[in-house]
């Protein structure tokens, strides 16, 4: 029963603080930290020790895939190498830098040991970060910021662990990579496939509420096997969500999605206020134990205050020569720009002219784009588009389905040959189509000194730093004291950057900062649905699912609604010979056309990710509202 009480007031503190917090504009994980410390030192409330495994098993795998299932994974393709940079190479710097300094200053603890506390304070947490998405900050920062605490948790559990074992015996550098690459690579294997096989499940249901308990299902599904097989449980976990982001909109339908998405919502904003109110909860025991100890918090204190501006200054000193990185791709890519366009026009020309009727790539062809590709403004297109791969491979296989033309194949063989070269034909434009469209993205969201200073100061830590220092063995030298260190670089820079992130991004003139491409997609989204619509009721072929062909008068009803040309119309102003199996049949068939064009515009990146999640948001709930009518009318 006190279980249970406590749970309860828990949560109403959390939905009270949730809901008021940003009328005062502060930041909810900051008051629940506060409330949390404050209520530790009253009297009639004992210490309180939260078992790591709650947190690390029980709370992570789930909040890090839901954050992963709503995870943009076009922008995170885009950015990947800087994303990788600050998860692994940041990671690693910073422990091993703040191993020497831990070890220098904490009496009693040697390299390894302070590397096991550098490991613990190094990641930044991707709950924390949530606060940054609430200020409308550029996207591609955010995207950065999220990736980056999605993914850092595998590099610095690894390290811990192996850290923890040198204190007892000798670990090789060698032993330590492979101990990294074993538990990522296993860990995104174990998660694909348990993120395939949960969106296989979750399709044949077709249940919402059925469904939506499997995606809760799903991220220990990934976690543990991972962690039994001594991989990373977390990166399983975030590599499940991923998969769910990328294939959910191809597999589930949208009463699967809204009702996931509102659920996990739900999930997410208990579980982080838990986790923020945790943190706060658990500083009383921790400070009676350094006590009991030492005698003296000072030396906490210092230590968390040198290793919270070290962790800032590491992190600015890795983030400019980054920013430098990224300029400079972003001038290739501006350089590139005119002529990766002009390569997709010739590609697009001579692949037609070159091509049988059928849409086979001749031999020929590819021999003309091997020429063109070659010539001085071409050049750069090859190096950079990986033209030269495909180009030779269609040679080889133009030339291949030639001798076999010659060898007298049968009509069947001759049709397969066909719609294979065709759709190389396509993934050929679809190459060039994706380069020039990251080209575009890298153009139009560049990151300079005001979207450096924001990726500094947003990175702090939180939660998973906490859990990850009270895994220290029992008998680990100065256990108490790292982990109170933990604790006080977790809360300072949570409360310090964090409660001053908002002025910073506010006074660097970045908040609520849309694309240059923002009015340019909106329309070209808007004209991709309406000329799909078009194109498909245009279609003289048009025909039901039993293959009669649709009234003309249902076909123009649909037209009216679906393209808006009468906008003051809708489904509900239909007369009753409208309002039939007809117009419904039509009104689904074409929002299923409209969708594929869109996960099309997704797949080559043309259009940017937060306008194509709204697009998808728009047809899920046409469709959710057309079924509903037809339900009640049929």
């Amino acid at each position: 029963m006190e279980v249970l009480l406590v749970g309860v007031v828990a949560a109403v503190v959390v939905i009270a603080v949730t809901a008021l917090a940003p009328r005062a504009g502060v930041a909810a994980p900051l008051v629940l930290v506060l409330i949390g410390v404050a209520v530790s030192f009253v009297p009639a409330v004992a210490a309180i020790e939260i078992d790591p495994e709650v947190i690390l098993a029980g709370v992570l795998p789930a909040l890090l895939y839901a954050a992963a299932a709503s995870f943009p994974t076009m922008d995170f393709r885009r950015d990947f190498t800087a994303i990788g940079g600050m998860s692994v190479a940041l990671v690693v710097i910073t422990a091993v830098l703040l191993g020497f300094v831990f070890s220098w200053v904490i009496p009693g603890i040697d390299l390894a040991a302070g590397i096991a506390l550098g490991a613990i304070v190094s990641p930044t947490d991707a709950v924390a970060t949530s606060i940054i998405k609430r200020l409308g900050a550029p996207q591609r920062v955010v995207v950065m910021l999220e990736g980056e605490g999605l993914l850092n948790d595998a590099t610095s559990l690894v390290l811990l662990r192996s850290a923890i074992a040198a204190t007892a015996v000798s670990v090789s550098l060698w032993g330590v990579v492979g101990s990294f690459l074993k538990a990522v690579l296993l860990a995104v294997l174990i998660g694909v496939v348990v993120g395939r096989l949960g969106l296989w499940v979750r399709e044949h249901l077709r249940h919402a509420a059925l469904s939506t308990a499997v995606s809760f299902v799903v991220p220990f599904v990934a976690y543990l096997p991972a962690e039994e097989l001594d991989a990373s449980g977390i990166v399983a976990a975030v590599a499940a969500g991923l998969v769910t982001s990328t294939l959910s909109a191809r597999h589930l339908s949208p009463q699967d999605r809204v009702a996931e998405r509102m659920n996990w919502r739900t999930i997410e904003t208990l579980l982080e206020g838990g986790l923020f109110l945790a943190m706060g909860l658990e500083v009383f025991g921790l400070v009676q134990d350094v006590r009991k100890v030492h005698g003296s918090l000072w030396l906490a204190v210092g230590v968390a205050a040198l290793a919270a501006g070290c962790v800032v200054l590491l992190r600015a000193l890795f983030v400019l020569p980054l920013l430098r990185y990224l300029s400079r791709r972003r001038d290739r890519a501006e350089q590139i720009r005119s002529t990766l366009d002009r390569g997709r026009t010739i590609a697009a020309a001579k692949l037609d002219a070159f091509a049988t009727p059928d849409g086979i790539i001749t031999p020929q062809a590819a021999m003309e784009m091997t020429r063109l590709l070659r010539d001085e403004e071409g050049r750069r297109v090859w190096e950079t588009g990986n033209v030269r791969r495909h180009v030779r491979r269609a040679q080889r296989r133009g030339i291949e389905a030639a001798k076999r033309r010659a060898d007298g194949l049968s009509d069947d063989q001759k049709e397969r040959i066909q719609r294979r070269r065709t759709a190389r034909a396509a993934e050929f434009r679809r190459r060039f189509t994706r380069r020039v469209a990251d080209v575009d993205y890298l153009l139009a969201a560049p990151l300079g000194p005001k979207e450096g200073v924001v990726i500094v100061w947003a990175g702090m830590r939180g939660v998973v730093t906490l859990a990850a220092a009270q895994t220290l063995p029992h008998d680990f030298p100065q256990r108490s004291l790292l982990v109170l260190i933990a604790f006080g670089v977790a809360a300072g820079t949570l409360l310090v950057q964090g409660g001053t992130l908002p002025w910073v991004v506010r006074r660097l003139g970045l908040a609520g900062v849309t694309s240059s491409r923002h009015d340019e997609g909106t329309h070209g989204l808007r004209e991709i649905v309406d000329g799909t619509a078009r194109t498909m009721l245009d279609d003289p072929g048009l025909h039901r699912k039993d293959g009669t062909p649709y009234a003309p008068s249902v076909v123009e009803r649909v037209r009216s609604v679906v393209v808006r040309e009468q906008a003051d119309q809708d489904e509900a102003a239909a007369t009753p010979e409208e309002v039939s199996a007809q117009f419904f049949e039509l009104r689904l068939a074409t929002i299923a056309a409209q969708r594929k064009a869109l996960l099309e515009a997704r797949a080559v990146g043309t259009y940017d990710s937060d306008l194509l999640s709204r697009a998808l948001d728009q047809l899920d709930a046409d469709q959710i509202a057309v079924e509903m009518r037809g339900h009640l009318d049929g």
